[in-house]
């Protein structure tokens, strides 16, 4: 089993009980920055665990938490406090994606690791940012902040992105077997093919912001910043209506 990681004794990490996780997600979610790291320490065990999952690679064990690292933070950005589901259900699939990508880059292409640094650099300057006030930090400040070319930042931000899949296993759910589609669902509804059907059907009939918000943010595993960039509107904007698509989709599962 791997005690240390990039210098980390993962023996020595700090552990959270449910509410204190709870509580501390809420009061991130509501500006307290400071708390992230503190956040990220005790919920990297599951990185770890993701790590071992791959035990059989080539890749460093040191730079495979690195990278899932990095898919936890992307977790905790865009993790929904306001949804039923567990931060370890929605955050486990994102860091094996995280993993997957960086593995497939050594075996097909390679993103360089400038491209690498500048996107892990990205990550960190926006949690500066918002450390000092700065409320859900833009790809424009990041890049100021940084000194870094603005397209520059948006490449090496989409080079380490992992598309989501609403139909990946969702590890961590009291249900075994459970998809991520799973946690969106009416419980109500009986027949799992039916409601993918009726959840294909209510995507469809979404208005188009929001159907290209559910799209980006579901399907593609976008961050609801990103997609305000690309969209160009804010982030509350965004939220509002991953919002509002979301309890459209509810309503469509109501028989």
């Amino acid at each position: 089993m791997v005690k240390k990681v990039t210098g980390i004794d993962t023996a020595k990490l700090p552990k959270m009980s449910g509410a204190e996780q709870h509580e501390t997600l809420l009061a991130i979610k509501n500006g307290h920055t400071e708390l992230r790291e503190k956040f990220l320490l005790a919920n990297a065990r599951l990185v770890l665990s993701a790590v071992q999952r791959f035990d059989n690679t080539r890749e460093s064990p040191d730079d495979l938490f690195q990278v899932g690292m990095i898919g936890l933070m992307k977790a905790l950005d865009n993790f929904d406090v306001t949804l039923n589901v567990r931060f370890s259900t929605y955050a486990i699939p994102m860091v094996i994606g995280e993993i997957r990508r960086y593995i497939r880059e050594g075996s097909a292409f390679k993103v360089g690791r400038n491209v690498r640094d500048i996107a892990y650099r990205a990550v960190k300057a926006r949690e500066s940012l918002e450390a000092r006030g700065v409320r859900e930090a833009s790809l424009s400040e990041i890049a100021d902040e940084l000194g870094v070319p603005y397209r520059e930042v948006v490449g090496a931000l989409d080079a380490i992105a992992e598309p989501q899949s609403i139909y990946e296993q969702a590890y961590g759910s009291d249900e075994e077997g459970a998809e991520i589609i799973d946690l969106v669902k009416d419980p109500r509804a009986d027949s799992d093919y039916a409601d993918r059907i009726v959840l294909r059907d209510g995507i469809e009939s979404l208005p188009e912001r929001e159907k290209r918000v559910i799209i980006m943010r579901y399907y593609h595993g976008r961050t609801q910043t990103e997609i305000a960039d690309e969209l160009e509107m804010s982030q509350a904007q965004v939220s509002r209506l991953e919002k509002s698509a979301v309890a459209r989709l509810r309503e469509s599962f109501t028989f």
